[in-house]
Formats: C-alpha cells, sequence, structure tokens
C-alpha cells in the first residue's frame, strides 16, 4: 500500500495507466474488432479515459472503496494479512471504477440510445469480466512490485540517515 502522497501518485499512474490501455484496447476490439481505425481510435480514447480513470481513482472511487473496506469488509484477522487486505481493495476499486468508467465509455460512444439501462448492465458485465481478472493477475502485481521497489529504495535511502542522526545522539 502506498504510504505517502508521492507513492499513491506513482501507483494510480501505473495502475489506470494500464488497466485503461487494456480496457480501451478491449472495447474498441468488443464494438469495431481489430480494423484499419482501431490504432486511431486507441490513441484517441486512451488520453480522456486516463483522465478520468486518475481523477476518479485519486478523488472519488478510491476514498469510497478503502473506507468501505475498512469499515464493513476488513476485520481483525484480515488486518493481519497485507494480501487479503490488498485483494479486498482491488476488488473494491475494480467494482467502483467498472461502474464509472462504463458509463463513461458509454458517454463517450453516444451510445445512450435505446435502453440504457440494459446497454449500461450489458457493458458493465462485459468489463468486469475483463477488468477483475486484468487488476487482479496481471496489472495489480505489476503495480504494487514497482510500488515494493519504490519503497524498498526509499527506506534504503533513509536507513543511512536514521543511522547517522543515532551515532550523533
Amino acid at each position: 500500500m502506498p504510504r505517502n502522497w508521492k507513492e499513491e501518485i506513482v501507483f494510480t499512474a501505473i495502475m489506470a495507466g494500464l488497466m485503461v490501455f487494456v480496457m480501451v484496447c478491449y472495447n474498441v476490439v468488443l464494438v469495431q474488432g481489430f480494423t484499419e481505425g482501431f490504432l486511431l481510435n486507441l490513441i484517441k480514447e486512451y488520453p480522456g479515459g486516463l483522465l478520468v480513470a486518475i481523477i476518479l481513482d485519486l478523488l472519488i472511487v478510491g476514498p469510497i472503496a478503502k473506507g468501505l473496506a475498512f469499515k464493513y469488509i476488513i476485520n481483525d484477522y484480515m488486518k493481519k494479512n497485507v494480501v487479503l487486505i490488498g485483494i479486498t481493495i482491488s476488488v473494491m476499486m475494480v467494482l467502483g471504477m467498472v461502474s464509472c468508467m462504463s458509463l463513461f465509455g458509454m458517454i463517450m460512444a453516444h451510445n445512450l440510445g435505446g435502453n440504457v439501462l440494459a446497454t449500461y448492465g450489458h457493458t458493465w458485465i462485459f468489463n468486469l469480466i475483463m477488468a477483475l481478472p486484468l487488476q487482479l493477475i496481471v496489472v495489480g502485481p505489476i503495480a504494487r512490485g514497482v510500488l515494493g521497489k519504490m519503497q524498498a529504495a526509499a527506506d534504503k535511502a533513509s536507513a543511512p540517515q536514521e543511522k547517522t542522526d543515532k551515532e550523533i545522539d
């Protein structure tokens, strides 16, 4: 888990960057297949999706998901195992982000005609089917691995400073 704002930004950038990239590819392929316009649509959709995902993650979905997870789901047993906490928050985040980003995708694709609820439900379930395993098996471990290395480097850099401070006392 990120320990400070800098780590939160890096973790979110990796997580959102990879998730949005794969999900935009997935949704473009679902809608149009691998056509000549695939790459153009990917380039066109990615920046807006990434911006919205980062804002949602940092300001809305992230705080709500973490708050609900720690208030209602994570118990004392789970607090002893950071992996369980990470999985719980990841699942909550995917549920929130899929809910928001499915609507965002429908708006961007001008897909609000007909039966909007049925279209949203279809979009939501297809996105969840891809996003949950993607997050738990691929993107989450990558982002946590990078964060772990970043934290280890920060701890290593601050360790000699702490030792020096103790030696001075």
